[in-house]
């Protein structure tokens, strides 16, 4: 993959834009995931032909016991994990399309 100076390089390149410009839409790009995202925001984005984001809130589980699905008839411990919030990234359509 390419590195992210040189991804700036390419799109600077073909939109004939400067660098400065591609990285404040990036910045620009990132302020509206975290207000979309964020704990204020509704909780999902689109970023149109591309990808959709969605957080997604986990709660806390207890640690608890349960069957072990590699040995039938025992028992394991599952650890305790504290709530948190995942962001589930989905391909669109588009996007699909152009690896096919």
């Amino acid at each position: 993959g390419k590195t992210k100076s040189a991804i700036y390089q390419h799109l600077a390149d073909k939109l004939q834009l400067n660098r400065k410009q591609v990285a404040a839409f990036f910045d620009e790009l990132l302020g509206l995931i975290r207000a979309e995202l964020g704990p204020t925001g509704p909780g999902t984005l689109s970023i149109p032909g591309l990808i959709k984001l969605k957080r997604n809130h986990k709660e806390a589980v207890a640690e608890h016991e349960q069957d072990d699905r590699f040995n039938p008839g025992k028992k394991i411990i599952v650890k305790a994990k504290p709530a948190r919030t995942e962001i589930k990234v989905r391909p669109l359509k588009n996007l699909k399309e152009l690896i096919k």
